[in-house]
């Protein structure tokens, strides 16, 4: 039987993108189809540097286009409602990066507009369809019950040395939902929410830079019977692992933004990795998730589902609220 090909649209030129396509082409069902940048010659050399045929700079024209069946949204935060409402209304299934929404109400139209023209939705949160993550859940048991998730993700940005300098780029700019909790906070919280599910409380500090956003934050979640913190920013880094605390055990984490390695030590003295290093890119896995799900008529990850993806976003319009950062988005 012919494998059946998912044509793919990509929206973004930037270097997660070239990730995607490099992790794409390890799965014989992705072809990559089509490109939009707001510049022909961006695109075209987008376009040039992958193989693709079909360039656009107008979104609208290319969400009716025949020629694709998916895309792919790498664009800035601000921008993942509209596109993803606008390709999703002409029947194109949708991969968005994360966060999904600049916001709850923009997350909650987005999923509203996949059930309404019965199409796949899902946040390109990588971590949580990797292997390891899987291992996480099997093994999770192990250590009895649960008292603690801790999670951490700090990576300097080299952006941030600009904006020292008064120049202020994307990254750092709220017109565009940007931050810290946004885009490196998230990867924090969505592996936590999966797991555990909506906290009973949150309790959030953050320090604001000179644009608005935040540069960093702690937040510490109350669930029943446990407790959860996570520690994130863009102007510092951190090698600290992450760590699942049961009353049995701990499962350790190398990197909960990119999880490979994870090991259980029980305290009973026996300790064990519980991941196997996988030879597929990193990405791979989010894409063959969203395949299968577009090949099999089915609108949301049962991982990286709908309703997680929601929590995920009411949790850092919270912490928002409480650190101060406000974006032009959230008075619309």
């Amino acid at each position: 039987m012919k494998e059946v090909k998912t044509r793919f649209g990509i929206i973004g030129t930037n270097t997660i993108s070239d990730k995607i396509i490099a992790a794409a082409h390890e799965d014989n069902r992705f072809t990559l189809s089509a490109v939009y940048s707001r510049s022909m010659e961006t695109a075209k050399a987008f376009a040039e540097r992958h193989h693709i045929r079909h360039c656009f700079t107008s979104l609208e024209k290319m969400a009716a286009s025949s020629l694709i069946d998916a895309v792919y949204i790498a664009s800035p935060n601000l921008f993942h409602a509209q596109q993803s409402i606008l390709f999703m209304k002409h029947g194109k299934h949708v991969l968005c990066e994360k966060p999904m929404a600049s916001n709850v109400r923009e997350a909650k139209a987005m999923i509203d507009a996949s059930r309404k023209y019965g199409v796949t939705l899902m946040e390109a949160m990588m971590p949580t369809l990797k292997p390891g993550f899987a291992a996480i859940k099997t093994h999770l048991k192990k250590i009895d019950t649960v008292r603690h998730y801790f999670a951490c993700y700090c990576q300097y940005s080299s952006r941030y040395d600009r904006l020292k300098q008064g120049i202020v780029e994307n990254a750092f700019k709220p017109e565009l939902a940007n931050g810290a909790v946004a885009d490196i906070g998230v990867y924090t919280i969505y592996p936590m929410v999966a797991l555990f599910g909506r906290p009973n409380t949150i309790n959030a500090s953050g320090l604001l830079l000179s644009t608005g956003v935040d540069g960093q934050g702690v937040v510490n979640f109350g669930y029943d019977g446990m407790n959860a913190t996570v520690i994130y920013s863009k102007i510092a880094d951190s090698q600290l692992p992450a760590e699942i605390q049961g009353e049995a055990g701990t499962i350790i984490v190398d990197k909960i933004n990119n999880i490979k390695s994870v090991s259980l030590e029980l305290r009973n003295g026996e300790t064990k990795e519980i991941c196997q290093p996988s030879q597929k890119h990193d990405y791979f896995y989010e894409i063959s998730e969203f395949i299968n799900l577009v090949q099999n008529g089915r609108r949301e990850s049962d991982v990286n589902s709908h309703i997680n993806s929601l929590i995920t976003v009411e949790i850092i319009d919270e912490i928002r609220r409480q650190v101060g950062v406000v974006f032009p988005a959230d008075k619309e």
